[in-house]
């Protein structure tokens, strides 16, 4: 019987690929759920393609367009309408569907956390690909799994690296893990060429197509920090023991040592539809096309240190996560506010770190925070930044 899923961010860079992924896999994965931001268009054709129960997006505007443009498609083609919701009640109505098996966990931001929780708590199976979920409520919602018996299957690649290295050895006989990193366009600036980079530089990517944000998080190195702290949530290693290396060409995804000294690795193309697969799959593995690994071509593998010292992302990542409580959730969210910034051309690209700091420095720590308090959290930290 075919797995079906609610897919929380279908317009975006992973949503898109998911969608690949089950239009190729007919018989193992069925859409039944879906929500999308803004881009009603591409959403409506979505919706056609898989015709989905339930649907939701953000904004009651956004729903009555909507509305409009599958009205309007309706009259040249056949498809089954879907109730069609809109903002957070309609994206956790999404997420808790009586039908859905495993949730997607695609959209970008602090969005994201209260459908997760809420489906966790409807005992749904979660592929995660939203990093902000455990960088700031990882304390709420590795017990809720556990609580609710759910799974929590990684999506990202470096996760899902770790996750199928894992495969090999228990996570109580971890000795290190070593999260790669392309390192991005800019690991061997100086402080001096980082302030004159522009929005066009960062949003290249050398190995890798994503979403802007992501991107951006990626030349800052913020996103190789965040992928520290969900990495110790998701597989309850201590800070220490979560190490980056930089591997430009992004063939080896991430490695486990283990106690007896053995490294176990998972290698590939640079290709999100792999992990997306494997978690949406879990535990078989089903063929998928794309390219393959040559390793007669591959002349060598070099690592290097990231450049802790110019790009801050990792540092920063690393204090709040030290310091606990809601500070991780300033950390992101300040992050994203200043990336919204950044691409909109309003400030510089080393401002982003600025910003993050500005608002870690202001902020009283709550030690156990709630989900109402990550939230407001979330909240007042936009509101300093936006004073600045």
């Amino acid at each position: 019987m075919a797995r079906k899923l609610c897919v929380l961010g279908s317009t975006g860079s992973i949503g898109t690929q998911t969608l690949e992924v089950v239009e190729s896999k007919a018989e193992e994965l069925s859409i039944v759920a879906m929500t999308a931001g803004d881009n009603v268009t591409l959403f409506s054709e979505q919706i056609i393609k898989f015709q989905p129960k339930l649907v939701s997006v953000k904004s009651e505007e956004g729903a009555g367009k909507l509305r409009e443009i599958l009205k309007e498609k309706s009259r040249k083609e056949f498809f089954l309408m879907p109730e069609i919701l809109y903002g957070m009640e309609g994206f956790v109505a999404c997420a808790i569907l009586d039908e859905v098996d495993v949730v997607v966990a695609a959209m970008v931001g602090m969005i994201g956390l209260q459908p997760v929780t809420e489906a966790i708590k409807h005992k749904k199976d979660i592929a995660l690909a939203n990093k902000e979920t455990l960088v700031t409520a990882g304390h709420i919602i590795m017990p809720l799994a556990k609580e609710y018996g759910v799974d929590l299957l990684p999506v990202d690649s470096e996760h899902s690296a770790i996750f199928q290295s894992l495969q090999s050895g228990a996570y109580d006989e971890i000795e290190q893990i070593y999260l790669t990193a392309s390192g991005g366009p800019f690991r061997h600036y100086t402080r001096e060429q980082l302030e004159r980079v522009t929005v066009e530089q960062a949003l290249a990517h050398p190995n890798w197509a994503m979403g802007n944000k992501i991107t951006i998080d990626s030349a800052t190195m913020i996103n190789k920090g965040l992928e520290i702290i969900e990495a110790c949530w998701l597989f309850g290693v201590e800070l220490e023991k979560v190490h980056v290396l930089v591997q430009p060409k992004s063939i080896i995804h991430s490695m486990v040592e283990f106690h007896d000294g053995a490294v176990i690795a998972q290698l590939g193309t640079p290709d999100m539809r792999l992990p997306i697969q494997y978690a949406l799959t879990y535990p078989n593995r089903l063929s998928l096309s794309g390219d393959r690994l040559n390793f007669e071509q591959i002349a060598s593998l070099s690592f290097e240190k990231p450049n802790t010292d110019v790009l801050r992302g990792i540092d920063l990542a690393k204090e709040s996560f030290r310091t606990g409580g809601s500070m991780t959730t300033v950390m992101n969210a300040a992050n994203e506010y200043a990336v919204a910034r950044f691409l909109e051309k309003k400030i510089g690209f080393t401002d982003i770190y600025r910003m993050i700091d500005f608002a870690m420095e202001k902020h009283v720590v709550i030690e156990n925070p709630s989900l109402s308090d990550i939230l407001e959290t979330e909240k007042q930290t936009y509101e300093v930044l936006q004073k600045l």
